[in-house]
């Protein structure tokens, strides 16, 4: 398969452009069409714009344009609109978006979930469409009792005329509202008059969660529906010579075997003989040009490019000059490895394409490349291609993806065997299936004046560039650096006046894709242990250190001390503990973290408690910013403890959870979240957690070991003290 299917990157950005266009001006329901009129409001309720639908029931549903995989979309972005409504929050129910252009991220131009955006670049178009349905109720209301709008206010679902005590449901009130033209603007709340917004809200999802009535893509069935596991090269870039499929068709229950671009599908009635059909098919693959792959090769290959000057990100001051009036100089590498995403959810997808029409369920973030694929692979018009977003049991990134695989491969083996399919992905597909936070090196150097403040700061970094022969190329790629493998270091917050930071782009290959937080989950890394060496290079307490270099930046500044003070930062601990510290800023917002950690025995990393301060600005949500630091908290321990994906004649080595170790509930630290009281830009909540964690654990184990820990994940030697 092409990398990005039979969608061509110049075809992608023309009908972006054009599906994006007037957005916000394409707000209400007549700018629909394309037949998705009746997916998105029955003619019997009143739907006041696109994001809003109020029933004569009284119930209110929400419909929502981002993908809901665990960070809690599906309940911040109603609370924003039933706020503005003044809804009853009893009453309300959320529905997912179809694909229109109406519902387009407005900064990424398409439908699409990530760069943890969901919350804050909805704020005032979510707060707009439950202002305008309480200005239609309170105007249908005011004409019904013949009184001024303006006497008249809104309560848990009801327009209220204190005057003379009469009130009306919005149910009631539904029908006349319907009947009147909105205005082009409406005034919103303020604040302190909010009553859901910035209070702990329980989630709207839980419930079907709890009782299993929830619809995940594993869980979604239709009428004929097959099952699909389909049979890719053992290495990466690798093509199909010939296969056999005798023995697979004669298992039972094996309907069909088919090709398609990126393998051999075998079709069954049921996943388990579809699965022994992959086992018994006879397969001769071309590995092609990565069969030699191996990771100790690899990070040779890197290490030699770090070497070589690369494309600059960043250049402040002299450097060089700088060096020859250093006091003291250190210099480090780091190695970070791939990662895979490893969702609870592995991938599927489940397609009906017949002549006329292709109907998609899948739990995706990248609805309109989704469906712009289908469209493509079938021949068919957009119109006709139909896509339900299902619940998605994890993404972390890797359900976004610009070639839309895993959706294209549903579609194709439907279109072979003119039958709706379920393609299903086993873990070890997942683990294998590649896409992976690309593996990073860095060589850095810095050098302290007399007072011990830092007075150069050089990093070369070298990764793969994901964005590179994409349609995301042209946003992410300036000047020839990959915006996305520089970011936590080409803006780095401590102030260091002799800065350059180059990138060189490592070799393509191994399918490499966004891991939640990014280029932040590794530079992160580097920069915050980095700049602790530096803090013991100037004998400052790495605390103090940080916060006098950060007087330019009181966001950074600000959850710093937050986390410091609330975690008793100096103060004495048990024996055989010790603190690390750490703050670092991604998607909008600041998290500084203390870890507590020990080495109860050889081998062994215990991080016992996380205190975090977090400013992301005005929060909708509390519950969900502690839930979504706590999940960040999960991530990076795990990835530090446990995350590496490693090649060996072109293969993964990793298959499942036992060599690709999750972190278990019996290692799960007590998790402390303070949210910092801001006014500042709304920021997001569900990356940022992740990249300080790895280095606030690494400097505590320096605090026990004496030694600085430069590779990832944690290796035995780095846990026995420097002698």
């Amino acid at each position: 398969m092409n990398d990005i299917n039979t969608l061509s990157r110049r075809k992608f950005i023309q009908t972006s452009a054009t599906v994006s266009g007037g957005l916000l001006l394409s707000f209400y329901l007549p700018a629909f069409g394309r037949g998705l009129k009746s997916a998105i409001a029955p003619p019997a309720d009143f739907a006041p714009n696109a994001f809003l639908r109020i029933g004569t029931d009284n119930i209110v549903t929400v419909i929502v344009n981002h993908s809901e995989m665990g960070q809690g979309c599906y309940t911040s972005l109603p609370m924003i609109i039933a706020d503005e409504l003044d809804a009853d929050w009893g009453k309300v129910r959320i529905e997912a978006a179809p694909v229109d252009p109406v519902y387009n991220h407005p900064g990424f131009g398409m439908q699409g979930t990530g760069g943890s955006t969901s919350t804050w670049v909805e704020w005032d178009r979510f707060r707009n469409a439950g202002a305008t349905g309480r200005y239609l109720l309170v105007a249908a209301a005011a004409q019904t009792w013949n009184v001024d709008p303006s006497t008249c206010r809104t309560e848990k679902g009801f327009v209220i005329h204190d005057v003379t005590g009469r009130k009306l449901s919005y149910g009631e009130l539904v029908d006349k509202a319907a009947t009147i033209t909105a205005p082009k603007e409406v005034k919103l709340k303020e604040a302190k008059d909010f009553k859901l917004i910035g209070k702990p809200t329980k989630r709207l999802d839980t419930p079907e969660k709890i009782d299993g009535s929830a619809i995940f893509g594993l869980d979604v069935k239709i009428p004929g529906l097959l099952t699909a596991v389909i049979a890719r090269p053992p290495v990466f870039g690798g093509k199909v010579k010939s296969f056999n499929a005798d023995k697979a068709k004669a298992i039972a229950g094996v309907k069909d075997v088919v090709q398609i671009d990126r393998g051999i599908a075998v079709v069954a009635n049921g996943f388990w003989p579809a699965k022994l059909g992959r086992e018994a098919l006879e397969v001769e693959w071309d590995e092609g040009p990565l069969a030699s792959l191996d990771s100790i090769t690899q990070r040779k290959e890197y290490d030699e490019l770090a070497r070589q000057t690369g494309a600059s990100a960043k250049k402040e001051g002299d450097v060089s000059a700088a060096k020859e009036k250093a006091t003291k100089k250190i210099e480090a590498v780091y190695e970070l490895p791939y990662l895979a995403h490893a969702p609870m959810e592995p991938l599927n997808c489940v397609a009906d394409v017949k002549a006329d029409s292709c109907e998609i369920w899948v739990g995706t973030q990248f609805q309109t490349v989704d469906a712009m694929t289908a469209a493509a692979i079938t021949g068919l018009k957009p119109n006709q291609v139909k896509l339900h977003t299902t619940l998605l049991g994890g993404g972390f990134g890797r359900r976004a993806v610009p070639d839309a695989h895993f959706v294209a491969e549903a579609v194709q083996v439907s279109k072979a065997i003119k039958n709706p399919v379920k393609v299903v992905w086993t873990r070890e597909d997942d683990i294998r299936g590649g896409y992976y936070r690309p593996a990073a090196h860095h060589v850095i150097s810095a050098g302290i004046d007399s007072s011990g403040k830092p007075l150069f700061w050089q990093q070369q970094i070298v990764c793969q560039s994901f964005a590179t022969g994409t349609p995301f190329e042209g946003a992410l790629i300036k000047d020839g650096v990959d915006l996305v493998a520089v970011e936590g270091s080409a803006d780095l917050a401590y102030h260091v006046p002799n800065m350059q930071v180059n990138w060189n782009m490592a070799p393509a290959g191994v399918p490499t894709l966004w891991w939640r937080s990014v280029g932040h989950s590794h530079n992160a890394f580097v920069t915050e242990t980095f700049i602790d060496e530096l803090a013991k290079l100037a004998g400052k307490d790495p605390y103090q250190y940080r916060r006098s270099l950060l007087e330019k930046h009181p966001r950074h500044k600000r959850v710093l001390e937050m986390a410091a003070e609330k975690s008793g930062w100096g103060k004495p601990l048990p024996a055989g503990r010790a603190r690390g510290i750490a703050v670092h800023e991604s998607f909008g917002s600041f998290i500084a973290y203390v870890a507590e950690v020990s080495i109860p025995k050889a081998g062994v990393v215990k991080v016992h408690k996380v205190v975090g301060a977090v400013d992301c600005g005005p929060v909708v949500n509390p519950d969900t910013v502690k839930a979504q630091i706590e999940g960040g908290v999960v991530f990076g321990i795990t990835a530090a403890l446990y995350g590496e994906i490693t090649f060996e004649k072109g293969r993964v080595k990793q298959s499942n959870f036992h060599d690709y170790r999750m972190l278990r509930m019996n290692e799960m630290p007590v998790v402390e979240v303070h949210i910092v009281d801001s006014k500042e830009k709304m920021g997001g909540v569900g990356e940022p957690g992740v990249p300080p964690i790895a280095p606030a654990v690494a400097n505590a184990l320096f605090v026990l070991t004496g030694k600085r820990i430069h590779k990832l994940p944690f290796k035995d030697s780095d846990l026995k003290k420097k002698v």
